[in-house]
């Protein structure tokens, strides 16, 4: 059972916040999220960290800006998911605005698994040839792969945002905010806006060399849309500098002012640009970008964001989003065989796992693009650190992993691999997700090691899920003004949306769409204030077809509902349990 506990903010920040105007909730909520200043709310484009504190930034800028002028043949070697395809459309976009004569390489991760290999760098030379090699989200790790393309004869300019291992790759020059003696401070850039402050950088050094006499300008702002689609749904910390990225990018979609592949990809999901969310950019957007690098090629996800012609968006949205189906349906069968086998475990009473500290899972059939969606589920369903592994190479396993708080799994990986040298043949990431590959031959031993480190690393209370909430809300702050408020704000990791918590009396219930529950709710205040003429609140239990008690604790979120041309309000029910006592309210 989850442990529901208020989020804690200090006294004085929600004083300074409330003296400079904020309502009581919004002090409290911005408090609890590390907010001290409203200046620290600001999402205007002036507030943005410069580029000239991003170590090597000017640096590239300028070497990239020698080989626009000397027509250097630029191959950008992209990721395969969201951010890597966003950053290769930002870096494709923007170079060639610039003049530049670039393409793209985006490796498939059957053939080529992750980052600047040796054989990406092979095929590249053999097929186009370059003159330099530009990595977006990705490079870091990449020391053999640097090393093959140095020995070719191909420059290496290295854009990236993992954390770095014990040797840097001999590339040209590197930026990363996580690379040693960078001062940067938006630790949590992700790539997309890695390679977006490098074309800050580009454009204001083309500017110093008067190279827009005879070439417009090209106004970068207009890209942003492509830097908060990357920026969320690579699930980085929404920092100040991120939110003002995602906000800014938010805004030209709710004005259509979105590239041709977003706003495809929007229609063929049913979603209103006008009233476009970081939802949807994590949810509704980036799955379907991803089921391209999963299941197939993310050359179609790259092409659907580069294109300008509306028709050919079309119809990269609609292959997209027909992936994403076959995706969910594969995701599905795997999970059920996932749950089964963990069944069968504890059915058969074993120690080993009902004592765990983490979860290893594998399967000769299952899918490897799809095990990092896996073990995202599993878990948030045991609350535990858990890889999946899936066939790789001839005699390998290609492991994906998902992290709680208190657990760095890429740490964690590094801690075994410095064990035991022999166990890991390679492996990144960040704190809550990361990748590896290991022999088939050692997955037992991996298994044995990986939850040694863990039981070292956890405690048991690690190991209770825990919903932070921001507390009660006053009946007079359970208001459409609130709501339509908080849904035009950014949140995401690191700045999570508010929830309440409280609790209701189930006046009515009902199922609609087969498995969902619709209430009508009257929330329940302390005991002797009650009142026949509070009100009642239209409610929604999603994925829930039995009936809820008389009297529940719940955690909840304000929703704007609209339906049938009609906006009203709605509480969007995230957890309940039959009530017992009341939860408690605020926390300071």
């Amino acid at each position: 059972m989850p442990k529901i506990t208020p989020r804690s903010y200090d006294a004085q920040t929600f004083q300074a916040l409330s003296d400079c105007g904020l309502p009581p909730v919004l002090a409290r909520i911005y408090a609890a999220r590390g907010i001290a200043d409203t200046g620290q709310l600001e999402t205007e484009l002036t507030h943005l960290i410069p580029f000239e504190q991003l170590k090597n930034c000017t640096v590239m800028a300028s070497l990239l800006a020698d080989a626009i002028a000397a027509q250097k043949r630029l191959l950008i070697v992209a990721d395969y998911d969201s951010d890597g395809a966003t950053a290769c459309a930002v870096g494709v976009r923007i170079l060639r605005k610039l003049g530049a004569q670039v393409d793209y390489l985006v490796p498939n991760r059957f053939e080529f698994g992750y980052g600047l290999t040796p054989e990406i760098v092979q095929l590249a030379h053999a097929t186009q040839n370059p003159d330099i090699l530009i990595t977006v989200d990705n490079g870091i790790a990449s020391v053999d792969g640097v090393a093959e393309a140095n020995r070719l004869g191909m420059e290496v300019l290295i854009t990236d945002h993992h954390l770095p291992g014990d040797t840097l790759p001999a590339a040209t020059a590197i930026i990363n905010p996580n690379q040693p003696g960078c001062s940067f401070p938006s630790k949590s850039i992700a790539g997309v806006g890695v390679i977006f402050y490098l074309m800050l950088a580009l454009r204001a050094e083309l500017r110093q060399r008067g190279a827009f006499a005879t070439i417009p300008e090209p106004n970068l702002a207009s890209f942003l849309d492509l830097v908060a689609l990357g920026t969320v749904a690579d699930v980085v910390k929404l920092d100040n500098n991120n939110r003002i990225l995602v906000q800014q990018g938010l805004q030209r979609i709710r004005k259509g002012r979105c590239c041709a592949g977003i706003h495809a990809l929007l229609q063929i999901a049913r979603r209103d640009y006008q009233q476009i969310s970081t939802y949807e950019l994590g949810f509704i957007l980036g799955p379907r970008l991803n089921a391209a690098g999963r299941l197939d090629d993310m050359s179609l996800g790259i092409d659907c964001l580069l294109t300008d012609d509306d028709a050919y968006a079309a119809e990269c949205a609609r292959q997209l989003d027909e992936l994403n189906r076959q995706r969910r349906e594969i995701e599905s069968t795997m999970q059920e065989n996932a749950l089964d086998k963990l069944d069968a475990m504890l059915d058969c009473q074993q120690p080993e796992l009902q004592q765990a500290y983490s979860i290893c899972l594998f399967d000769p059939d299952w899918h490897q693009g799809v095990i990092g969606i896996l073990a995202s589920r599993i878990k948030d369903r045991y609350h535990r650190p858990v890889i999946i592994f899936a066939a790789g190479n001839p005699d390998e396993l290609k492991g994906s992993g998902r992290s709680i708080n208190g657990f760095h799994l890429r740490d964690a990986l590094d801690l075994v691999a410095k064990r035991h040298p022999e166990l890991i043949l390679k492996f990144g990431g960040h704190a809550a997700a990361a990748g590896l590959t290991i022999r088939a031959r050692d997955y037992k031993q991996f298994c044995q090691v990986f939850e040694q480190v863990a039981q070292s690393l956890l405690t048991p209370a690690h190991l209770t899920r825990v919903i932070e909430t921001d507390g009660d809300l006053e009946l007079s702050e359970i208001t459409m003004e609130l709501a339509e408020y908080l849904a035009r704000q950014v949140w995401g990791q690191g700045f999570p949306q508010p929830t309440f918590s409280a609790q209701f009396l189930v006046e009515s219930q009902r199922i609609v769409g087969e498995k969902h529950l619709k209430l009508k709710l009257r929330k329940r205040a302390a005991p002797g204030e009650m009142s026949q003429a509070e009100p009642f609140y239209d409610a929604i239990l999603f994925f829930q077809s039995g009936p809820l008690p008389g009297l529940i604790d719940a955690v909840y979120r304000l929703q704007v509902n609209e339906f049938n041309g009609k906006t009203t309000l709605q509480l969007l029910l995230e957890h309940w349990s039959d009530a017992e006592q009341p939860i408690v309210g605020h926390a300071s």
